[in-house]
């Protein structure tokens, strides 16, 4: 099968298309033929590197594991013999996480992964563009900043993959929602739902009188110390992202939960299968979409690395995938 590998850590260009030997499914696992999925701003710091600290996690000289990719749509291929949830021709989508490697024709996941029948609604492309940014929104909204109907919710980075989740499912809680985004971005996160955007190139959300229950940096690009102002008594900055700023982040959290007022709290996304049929239904009922930018074949990925790494994407750029036998 082919597949986009990476052998060193580098600029896009360390990114080549090769063939590789197409991967046999264990007894607990699912053979997915993949028909999309996605360059995210994760994969771009995974290829590099970066932070360095994450080479205990990804291979200290070069990487371990050598395809990138952690979110995909397509169709099972092939089961294992323990396998009962799914069976052969099912349309699914789902978040690989740390086990990457869905920039290639195919990929084995565990039955338990992070895996679920594809929304009806949605494409191939809008499934493959959606568990990782709407995984983490969720995590971040529900979860750890534990979102409230009526709350004023701050979404900095509105536009981007996570951002571009946040607002649909802070509107969906019930929050009143303000996003900050740049100028050429307004009218997205418009449509996405927010009561309020605020264009940042024009206007500074810290320096308003405005307050907010919770401010989630979607994009990792504030910080807890810049935004504490615009929060309200006893509210909660939620940093996200594997960014410069979390281990500023650690100390910070340790301190606000010791000396209580206003607080600081980050975690990691959870791809458990549950949360995405709770996702999916969202999706079924008309709450949550995908936003999607750009579509690339597999074979121009470094194109697509490049782009991602420009920093000015709206919502998700996805990778499609022509299979060689020319089927579906």
């Amino acid at each position: 099968m082919k597949a986009a590998i990476y052998e060193q850590y580098g600029p896009p260009e360390v990114l080549e298309i090769r063939e590789v030997a197409k991967p046999t499914p264990k007894v607990n696992e699912v053979l997915i033929r993949v028909c999309a999925t996605t360059v995210t701003a994760t994969d771009c710091l995974m290829r590099r590197g970066e932070p360095r600290w994450s080479r205990l996690l990804l291979g200290l000289g070069k990487p371990r594991k050598k395809i990138l990719g952690i979110e995909f749509s397509g169709d099972v291929e092939a089961v294992g013999q323990n396998v009962q949830r799914f069976r052969r021709g099912d349309p699914v989508f789902g978040a690989a996480m740390i086990n990457m490697a869905c920039c290639a024709e195919y990929v084995c996941l565990p039955e338990k992964a992070g895996l679920a029948l594809k929304p009806a609604p949605m494409t191939y492309q809008e499934a493959a563009a959606f568990p990782d940014g709407a995984l983490t929104a969720l995590t971040f909204l529900r979860d750890i900043g534990k979102i409230q109907a009526g709350q004023q919710v701050l979404i900095y980075g509105a536009s981007g993959s996570v951002g571009s989740f946040a607002v649909q499912l802070a509107k969906h809680f019930g929050a009143h929602v303000t996003g900050v985004c740049s100028t050429s971005n307004v009218a997205m996160v418009q449509s996405l739902g927010a009561a309020r955007v605020i264009d940042y190139t024009q206007q500074d959300f810290t320096r308003e009188a405005e307050t907010y229950d919770l401010i989630f940096d979607a994009v990792g690009k504030t910080t807890f110390s810049r935004c504490k102002t615009a929060l309200k008594p006893g509210g909660v900055f939620l940093a996200c992202g594997m960014t410069e700023f979390l281990w500023p982040v650690l100390p910070q959290m340790l301190w606000t939960a010791l000396t209580g007022g206003k607080k600081v709290k980050t975690g990691s996304s959870n791809a458990h299968p549950e949360r995405l049929d709770f996702l999916k239904g969202l999706v079924e009922a008309g709450a949550l979409k995908s936003a999607i930018d750009r579509v690339y074949p597999l074979e121009q990925i470094v194109e697509a690395h490049r782009y991602v790494e420009t920093g000015h994407k709206k919502g998700n750029v996805v990778l499609t995938i022509e299979h060689s036998d020319n089927m579906r």
